[in-house]
């Protein structure tokens, strides 16, 4: 089974950087003819269901991605923030809508219609007319400007602009302070728990190939590490102030009671003291458990590349830019991170083994371990035989609030002795 993890599309950035998709975005009603995407059902006849818009419009969060602006804690948290409104605020709409910029809206675009086709797919300015001609190809619509939302790595880096930011618009602490929900994101449960507009079929697979749960997953983490430390070497990082923009920093390291003691031992070997604000990573640790099933021999450099860019959030601007910029590079020369066997028994296990030893003892790195560890058993497909152990962990992280280190690390030993 997959979890139902409710998201906000986020105030983060625009779903795309102006260099990448700068053609005209035509609106989701030039996709929504009944001869187009917007069939009352499945077209058995075709390659494609051509049902996508109806999908959309009834079933998936994004079409209500603008609504979700008008609401009652939207505009509390505008407010807050000394906005007009959530709707008209550009820090808003970059990520609860397709907020291209005025010019390049065709005549049917409406930034009502929320996080449309085109968020994804690109402007359809080029292809629009061209990929429903009998000698279409996909190969030929991505030649005419259509993303390639099937390269997982392309995909990955198209909801990483909304679910963790870019370095044009980000989700600050003081737009968390004003009550916007925390940013987190795991690509394949993220993938999965949107309706799917496609069959991944004999004609599917040769025409775009179909990377597994396992690889979506990699890609996913790694492309959100990569972004993240690569976030920390932009001017985001501190920001305007002159503390750092803690929006960077593991948001349970401060707010969970006084009474509630969570440092863990692990960190006193990381240099990190009780009471320190953390940079987050949750990604990073994922990459982690890769590690120890794929490539054991990398785990002692990533490790310290880690404690150095965590000991560096403690000490300021400079010494956080240069390990954020050491461990980008180091992230983005490991091949063995982009391909290769499946090794997504082994890299549960090592989920699991980290997570019973107490090195996943934050919330964050918690609710990533859970997400990967569903995810992994559903690819694997004994995810059934473990229905009540996976019940078991995610009752553990449903609620920050009530999140007990102890009692995740306990039901994830009881998990790993069921592996």
């Amino acid at each position: 089974m997959t979890r139902l993890w409710v998201v906000v599309i986020l105030l983060s950035g625009q779903t795309l950087a102006a260099p990448i998709d700068t053609r005209v975005h035509l609106g989701v009603a030039s996709c929504a003819a009944g001869v187009c995407h917007g069939k009352g059902a499945q077209d058995q006849q075709s390659n494609v269901w051509l049902n996508e818009f109806r999908i959309w419009s009834a079933d998936d969060r994004h079409a209500r991605a603008y609504q979700t602006l008008l609401t009652d804690e939207s505009k509390t948290i505008a407010a807050k923030l000394g906005l007009p409104s959530a709707q008209g605020a550009k820090i808003c709409l970059d990520c609860h809508a397709d907020n291209v910029q005025t010019s390049k809206r065709g005549p049917k675009f409406q930034i009502s219609d929320g996080v449309g086709c085109e968020a994804c797919h690109g402007g359809a300015e080029s292809w629009i007319e061209t990929h429903t001609e009998p000698d279409a190809t996909h190969r030929s619509n991505l030649a005419q400007g259509m993303l390639a939302t099937e390269d997982i790595n392309v995909r990955a880096q198209i909801c990483l602009s909304c679910h963790l930011g870019t370095a044009n618009q980000f989700a600050t602490h003081q737009i968390l302070g004003a009550g916007h929900p925390r940013l987190r994101f795991e690509l394949e449960a993220f993938t999965q728990n949107q309706p799917p507009h496609f069959s991944v079929d004999a004609d599917y697979r040769e025409r775009k190939g179909a990377p597994s749960g396992f690889e979506v997953w990699r890609a996913g983490q790694l492309q959100a590490a990569i972004r993240y430390v690569e976030l920390l070497n932009s001017p985001l990082y501190p920001g305007d102030g002159w503390l750092p923009d803690f929006a960077f920093y593991d948001c349970h390291a401060c707010h969970h009671p006084m009474d509630d003691v969570r440092w863990h031992a692990s960190r006193r070997g990381q240099g990190l003291l009780p009471g320190s604000p953390r940079l987050q990573d949750q990604h990073l640790l994922m990459i982690r458990a890769l590690a120890e099933a794929s490539n054991t021999a990398v785990v002692p450099t990533l490790t310290q590349l880690t404690d150095n860019l965590l000991q560096a959030g403690q000490k300021g601007e400079d010494a956080v830019h240069g390990a954020a910029t050491e461990l980008a590079a180091w992230l983005k020369q490991q091949d063995w991170l982009k391909s290769g066997d499946d090794r997504s028994t082994a890299t549960r296990k090592a989920i699991a083994e980290l997570a019973a030893q107490g090195v996943l003892s934050d919330f964050a790195h918690a609710e990533q371990a859970f997400m990967g560890l569903e995810t992994l058993s559903i690819h694997i497909g004994d995810a059934r035989g473990l229905q009540s152990r996976l019940d078991e962990l995610f009752d553990t992280v449903e609620s920050d609030e009530t999140f007990s280190p102890s009692k995740f690390r306990a039901a994830a030993r009881r998990l790993l002795n069921a592996l």
